[in-house]
Parts: structure tokens; C-alpha cells; sequence
């Protein structure tokens, strides 16, 4: 029997012997044994159906929450306040003895005194956390996640004693309340007459430049020995076929504005896809230096999604787990996650997916998001549906709600920042709750700036092999799958299925193919190619625009090869094709892709009166557009939906 145990027992033999004091006896009257001490010590129920070294952790901190009290120091607290007060600190000494004497789980015969259930929930849960049944593990997180009659303090003491897996698990849950999350530690103070843009420099200075392609050698020591006005001059508008707004500059006489900062954590990026760059990273203190700009930058999304994309790469290391934990970041994608700001909310959740190896086996590369589900959930996930964007397209804007044309021709940078409607996450999900929704993003922020570089750009087979091998370490191939493509991202998926049916490890792949949806995809080349305009207004990344051509031999061999594949594999095929010009700016319109060109020669073939940008867009939820998507997803996967 333990002490503690023994001290309830003793309270409950003395406690029957007298009367409850009157209200006006004094602490000193108090007689030993009285009825008060038997109901304090029993109020402690919880403490003592505990695991001892969690109480013993717990116990020994240097501080406790306690109920809020009144600040009016007339306030007369009586004597049981004055008790309560004296008999926590002896129970806490009790507790503690125990907890080193025994060092195991109280007897359960104590654990039955008649309380108020939310008194021992927070212990009880914490323990039921730390259990050896991984199912045992996932209800307390669960149950925590579900609470929402606890005291402030109940909250705050489950986020200074549970352990990683539980605030990881937290976090992921869509229902937690954010008092669970502890604030980040302090960040430690800049070295003197330094400044985070010069640590930032010096962070990136002392990564290795092994393992690394030309260009990005290139650029790293461009972002370390430039100022950020020079930086800015190399960087021209662009505008890329199957682009997602047509980002170009807005005037053609100014250069698009860019921070030393952004360029140095642009090639921090590609480092941290390297696993020794990680290490680096976290040894030289990248994640308290990364989480200061973090903090410094809550105004410009565009550096908190870069930042955001370094700590997810990290993430992918488990044995950088326990520091990132450590370093408060957890706290923070908590946070991040519940924003009404899509593209912010999905890189935390890849973040979390990443750290959350209890109930996710897949790992999220860079560019690879989950639409949905993003938080934990019982919804069993039958199928997979994907979607890839052009090229210079994004992995949200590109699939957003249609804009007005207006915003489309006067404003086109100005969509960097905006944050519409993703339709696949919005509408598809509640649809059809049992699919996963993948949305990929390849990289071509660097593209941006790469005029001068001493690499070629990437090719379509380049980018398909990455994009696949990133797909499958994300479990594609291991459920049924519906590919959903606009503009050159469907000679993507084309490429990428060839390759895929030619190694064996990929077969999965496939074996899982249902179908494929093609928005304006250019099978056939596109004129966009043929057309000549002095470089000061478009300047198109000559690799790709080769490949587009009409006589381009790459693009004739994709398409004879992929025809004659797929008719093999009885795949279903769906085609959009625009029937609108697309406006460039005030004073260039052009029919990106014809009609002809968007025929693939197997599937339907549907004409619709919007322009390139928009095939992909729908007006709203009930457009022929979304409602002809959604049909032949529903029909490619019912089978597998039903079971």
C-alpha cells in the first residue's frame, strides 16, 4: 500500500470523529482529524489513481496553475482557503515521497471516491498518453482534443507535461484548444552589431555546397555576395505557358521588388531537401534564427511559406523530431494551421503530417500538399485524387474560383498575395469526404531568377521523374487514383505514367490509375511557341517553349507513346478545352491552346467559353465546369468509393 494511499485511509478513520468547524473558528481551533482535511485529501483523488513518475515530473516543477482568486486583498478567504493552501503542500511532499519509494501506478482500490469527473480527467488522460497500446494513445488524444469545459490551467498543465507524440497528435486534432500549445521558448538574443539578415548570410554560408546542381551553387553565392538592389536587376518579368495569373511586372520599365532575406532562405530550401544540410541547419541554430523571421514577417506570406517549406523538409528527418518539438515550432503550425488563409494552413499541415508518425506512414516532399483531410480523422480515405498545375502555375491560386476578368488583365501580381477559395478543398472535400486531395507544386521560384544561370532549365522528363518519385514516397499507387491537370501539368502526368510503367517499383502506380482529366492541355504543341515579341515584354524559358512547339519531336513521341499505353490500360479519360482568348496585359490577346491540339484522341472532348486561365477556375459550385469534374470522379471511383 502506498503512503499516499495510507494518508487517505487515516483522513477518512479520523474524519467521521467530529464536526465541520463553525464559520468562525480560527486555523489554530482546528482540531486534528477534522472532517475539512478528510474532504481535502479525498478532492486529491486524481493524484492518486496516477502513474508516479508523471506525478513525480509534474510535482516537482517549480510552479503549479491554480484557480483565478480574487485580487481584493479584504477579501476573506477563511479557513479554507488557509487550508487548502497548507494541506497541498503536504499532500505534495506525500505525493513525492510516494512517487520515489514505489515508482508505480497508485492501487486502484483508491481510485473510486465519488468527485467531479473533469477533477481527474487531466491525469487520468495523461497517463492513458503515455500508454504502451498505441490505440490506448490515439483515445487520449482524442478525449483531450474533445475537451472544452476545463479550467485554463487543466489546459496548461497537459501542455507542460505531455510528451511529444501527444502535443504532435494535439496539433493535428481540429478540435484542440490552442491553450494546449506552450508559447515558443525565447528566441536567443542577436549577436552584437549583427542583424537577422547577416546571420541569415552566415547560416547559409556554412551549409555545404555538395550535393548540389550548378544552379543552385550559382544562386547561393549570388544571394551571399549581392545587395538586394543588385539581386533584383538579374531577376526579369516572366510570363510561362499554363502560369496561374500571368505574373509578369507590372510595369515594363520597373523590376520586381526582392530582399537579400528572401533570396538566402530560397536557397536554403534547396539545401534542406538534402538530409546532412538538416543537420547543419539545426547544429548552427537555423531553427530559432528561421523562427525570428518567422516572427519578424507575419505580414509577408511569402517568407512564412518559405520558411514554412524548410522546417517540413526538416521534418522528413525523424531524428530532427525531437528539436523541432524543442524549438517551439509545433506551437506555432498549431496556430497556423486553424488560419482561414489556405496556402498557410497547408504547409502546416505537411509540417504536422511530417512529425505525426503515429497515424501517418507517408512523408510529404517539398511541393507535395494534402488538401485533405489535414487533421487527424476516423473517415476511412479510399481513393486518391491529384491535381498538377502548369508550369509558373501554384498549387492553391491555380485551382481557385474564377476571377473577374478585370482582376485578370490590370492586376495580375497582385494575386501572389491574395487568398481565394481552393475549390478542390472547399468543394471536392465535402463532396466526396473519403479522398485524399493531393495538390502538387514544383518548383520554379528559383526559375524566376535563373536568366544567368549556367544550368539549362529543367526538362518535362526531368521534372516528371522528380515529381514521381516525390508521389510515391506520399503513398500514390497504394489506393485507387484520378489525376486532375491543367495546361502543360498534364504532359506531366503523362510522362510520368510512361515512366512509371516502365519500372517495376512503380507499378503500384499503374496497377491504380482510374482515370485522368486534362484542362486545355496541349497534346499537339501550341501556338503560344510560334509567337514572337520583343524580349523587354515576354521572356518564355526557352526549353520549355521548345518542347511545346508544334514540330517538336519530344512532344510527338510523348503523345504516340502515351496513346497507345493508355488505350492498353483502359484508362478514363476527360478533356476541357478553352474556346476564349487569353488577354497578356492590355495589348496582347492569344488562343493559347486550340481545340485540336487539346484533343487527345481517346475520352470526351468539351469545348467551354472561358480562356486559358480560367478552364480550371470555376464561377461557383453549381458551373458545368466543377459539376462535370465532379460526375466523372464520382463515376471513375465508384466502385472503389462503395467499398
Amino acid at each position: 500500500m502506498s503512503l499516499a494511499a495510507y494518508c487517505v485511509i487515516c483522513c477518512r478513520r479520523v474524519g467521521t470523529s467530529t464536526s465541520p468547524p463553525k464559520s468562525g473558528t480560527r486555523w489554530r481551533d482546528i482540531s486534528e482529524g477534522s472532517l475539512f482535511l478528510t474532504y481535502e485529501v479525498l478532492a486529491l483523488k486524481k493524484a492518486v489513481t496516477l502513474d508516479t513518475q508523471v506525478v513525480e515530473r509534474e510535482k516537482m516543477k517549480s510552479y503549479i496553475y491554480v484557480h483565478t482568486v480574487s485580487l481584493d486583498k479584504g477579501e476573506n478567504h477563511g479557513i479554507a482557503w488557509q487550508a487548502r493552501k497548507e494541506l497541498h503542500k503536504a499532500v505534495r511532499k506525500v505525493l513525492a515521497t510516494s512517487a520515489k519509494i514505489l515508482r508505480n501506478p497508485f492501487a486502484d482500490p483508491f481510485s473510486t471516491v465519488d468527485i467531479e469527473d473533469h477533477e481527474c480527467a487531466v491525469w487520468l488522460l495523461l497517463r492513458k498518453s503515455k500508454s504502451d497500446d498505441k490505440t490506448t494513445r490515439l483515445e487520449a488524444v482524442q478525449e483531450m482534443s474533445e475537451a472544452h469545459h476545463w479550467h485554463d490551467y487543466q489546459y496548461r498543465l497537459i501542455a507542460q507535461a505531455c510528451d511529444p507524440k501527444t502535443l504532435i497528435g494535439l496539433a493535428r486534432s481540429k478540435e484542440s484548444d490552442l491553450r494546449f500549445f506552450l508559447l515558443p521558448p525565447p528566441l536567443p538574443s542577436l549577436k552584437e552589431d549583427s542583424s537577422t539578415e547577416e546571420e541569415l548570410r552566415q547560416l547559409l554560408a556554412s551549409l555545404p555546397q555538395t550535393e548540389l546542381d550548378e544552379c543552385i551553387q550559382y544562386f547561393t553565392s549570388l544571394a551571399l555576395s549581392e545587395s538586394s538592389q543588385s539581386l533584383a536587376a538579374q531577376k526579369g518579368g516572366l510570363w510561362c505557358f499554363g502560369g496561374n495569373g500571368l505574373p509578369y511586372a507590372e510595369s515594363f520599365g520597373e523590376v520586381p521588388s526582392a530582399t537579400v532575406e528572401m533570396f538566402c532562405l530560397e536557397a536554403i530550401v534547396k539545401h534542406s531537401e538534402i538530409s546532412t544540410h538538416c543537420d547543419k541547419i539545426e547544429a548552427n541554430g537555423g531553427l530559432q534564427l528561421l523562427q525570428r523571421l518567422y516572427q519578424l514577417h507575419k505580414d509577408c506570406p511569402k517568407v512564412q511559406r518559405n520558411i514554412m517549406r524548410i522546417i517540413g523538409n526538416m521534418a522528413l528527418n525523424e531524428h530532427l523530431h525531437s528539436s523541432i518539438v524543442r524549438s517551439g515550432w509545433v506551437s506555432i503550425m498549431a496556430e497556423a494551421m486553424k488560419s482561414d488563409r489556405i496556402m498557410e494552413a497547408s504547409h502546416a499541415a505537411r509540417i504536422l503530417a511530417n512529425l505525426d508518425r503515429e497515424t501517418v506512414q507517408e512523408k510529404y516532399q517539398d511541393g507535395v500538399y494534402v488538401l485533405h483531410p489535414q487533421y487527424r480523422t476516423s473517415q476511412p480515405i479510399k481513393a486518391d485524387v491529384l491535381f498538377i498545375h502548369g508550369l509558373m502555375g501554384a498549387a492553391f491560386k491555380t485551382w481557385r474560383q474564377q476571377d473577374s476578368e478585370q482582376a485578370v488583365i490590370e492586376k495580375p501580381m497582385e494575386e501572389e498575395d491574395r487568398y481565394t477559395t481552393c475549390w478542390p478543398k472547399t468543394w471536392l472535400a465535402k463532396d466526396c469526404p473519403a479522398l485524399r486531395i493531393i495538390s502538387v507544386e514544383y518548383d520554379t521560384t528559383l526559375s524566376d531568377w535563373r536568366a544567368r544561370c549556367p544550368m539549362e532549365r529543367k526538362s518535362i522528363a526531368f521534372r516528371s521523374n522528380e515529381l514521381l518519385r516525390k508521389l510515391r514516397a506520399a503513398g500514390v499507387g497504394d489506393r485507387p487514383v484520378v489525376w486532375i491537370s491543367h495546361s502543360m501539368g498534364g504532359l506531366l502526368v503523362k510522362k510520368m505514367l510512361l515512366e512509371a510503367s516502365k519500372k517495376p517499383e512503380m507499378s503500384a502506380v499503374i496497377n491504380n490509375t482510374r482515370g485522368i482529366i486534362f484542362y486545355s492541355v496541349p497534346h499537339h504543341g501550341s501556338h503560344l511557341a510560334e509567337y514572337s515579341v520583343n524580349i523587354r515584354y515576354l521572356l518564355f524559358p526557352s526549353l520549355e517553349v521548345k518542347e511545346l512547339s508544334k514540330d517538336s519531336p519530344a512532344l510527338k513521341t510523348l503523345q504516340d507513346d502515351f496513346l497507345e499505353f493508355a488505350k492498353d490500360q483502359n484508362f478514363q479519360v476527360l478533356n476541357f478545352v478553352e474556346t476564349l482568348p487569353t488577354y497578356i496585359g492590355s495589348m496582347i490577346k492569344l488562343h493559347v491552346v486550340p481545340v485540336e491540339s487539346a484533343d487527345l484522341g481517346i475520352g470526351d472532348l468539351i469545348p467551354v467559353d472561358v480562356n486559358h486561365l480560367n478552364i480550371c477556375k470555376p464561377k461557383k459550385k453549381d458551373a458545368f465546369l466543377y459539376q462535370r469534374t465532379l460526375q466523372f470522379i464520382r463515376e471513375t471511383l465508384a466502385k472503389d468509393l462503395e467499398n
